[in-house]
């Protein structure tokens, strides 16, 4: 396959046209970049002329190639086919115990390479401004120029670690969850695990099971009895939607739905994993402090406080409101209701694998109708 851009041609023209024109850019090869891109096609936008796909990473995969060892088929939150190509047609095996980072990224590069997509990597957005009614994307590489953006830029690279008093003091190791690779890492250390979702508690129990733990919670965890159904996961999708077309922050979907109790968290709560303590106040050298002047001494703090959206290169274009919030419209919700040239997909009702696939199949064909391609 031909390369999309020719840097000597680049080069050569750079003073003439510095910027590579396209209609659309897509920023990001995640599921929600790829489903974008791949009904950016269907709709028969050229690909390398009239869009491209900018991904951040070395190779395809999106987050998935940096997620933990331990994190198996079958005990992913989700995995959702892709349009036009299901995931046990690209792998050739539904076995369970494969590795996700493993197993999904090789999904996604057959999936790229069986329709031609235009993805250039790695480059990295740094930036993008306005003028003269297009877009300007300045990159580590090759600067783009465009009519419409599609940001999949997801929130793995925007970790969320709240700064307690005393970080810095800290003697022993500070890490997120985007850093975990397994758990024989912290064997004979003392960690305390900070957070209540799903991942903390996985990897709480997977670490508990090495070495000694200590379960710390902003908030009490809400663990609920109950099968999750579709209906209930669609209502809070609708609830999630509704907050950001509204211009107001998102809200995880699992902070609507609670954490079923599932057969494993009735395990760990026998062996008295999931006895939790409130969020201490302050950081020693040697651990942690509470409001009472209780402390408990630590080898490692496992921040399993979850991620921002990535939109730091969008800051330019002022798009969050004085609710710190972007208001949202279109179908999906995907559409910046200020600009509607810009699609964010990933963002709010649509932070899910699922979401992700219906949203880029949304963006694009709500941009090519915008845009009049």
């Amino acid at each position: 396959m031909k390369p999309l851009i020719d840097t000597n041609d680049v080069a050569t023209t750079s003073r003439l046209q510095p910027f590579y024109k396209v209609d659309i850019v897509v920023i990001g090869a995640g599921q929600a970049g790829l489903s974008a891109a791949y009904h950016l096609q269907k709709q028969g936008i050229a690909p390398g002329k009239g869009f491209v796909v900018l991904d951040d990473e070395f190779g395809p995969g999106g987050a998935w190639q940096h997620r933990w060892d331990s994190l198996t088929l079958s005990n992913v939150n989700g995995i959702h086919d892709l349009p036009g190509m299901g995931f046990a047609d690209a792998v050739n095996s539904i076995d369970k115990q494969l590795q996700a980072n493993i197993a999904i990224p090789k999904y996604y590069e057959q999936y790229e390479k069986f329709f031609e997509l235009p993805i250039i990597r790695p480059v990295r957005v740094i930036e993008v401004t306005e003028s003269n009614g297009r877009f300007l994307l300045r990159t580590n590489s090759t600067q783009f120029s465009a009519r419409g953006i599609i940001n999949a830029s997801g929130t793995w690279k925007t970790p969320n670690c709240p700064r307690y008093k005393g970080w810095e003091k800290f003697n022993g190791r500070q890490l997120h969850t985007g850093e975990y690779k397994n758990a024989e890492e912290f064997i004979g250390k003392h960690v305390i695990v900070v957070g209540g979702g799903i991942s903390a508690i996985q990897l709480l129990g997977e670490i508990s099971a090495v070495t000694q733990t200590t379960w710390v919670v902003r908030r009490p965890p809400d663990f609920r009895n109950y099968d999750f159904t579709p209906e209930q996961g669609r209502e809070a999708v609708a609830m999630v939607e509704k907050r950001v077309r509204e211009g107001l922050p998102p809200v995880s979907v699992v902070s609507v739905t609670g954490l079923p109790f599932t057969p494993t968290l009735e395990q760990l709560l026998k062996k008295g994993i999931l006895d939790y303590k409130p969020m201490f106040e302050e950081i020693t050298p040697t651990g942690v402090k509470w409001a009472d002047g209780s402390t408990v001494n630590a080898d490692v703090i496992f921040w399993n406080t979850g991620f921002k959206h990535s939109l730091d290169h969008l800051a330019p274009l002022n798009l969050f409101n004085d609710n710190n919030g972007i208001k949202m419209t279109g179908k999906l919700a995907t559409q910046v209701a200020d600009d509607p040239r810009i699609h964010l997909t990933g963002y709010g009702p649509s932070a899910s694998t699922v979401g992700a696939n219906r949203a880029g199949r949304a963006a694009a064909r709500e941009l090519i109708q915008f845009l009049k391609l």
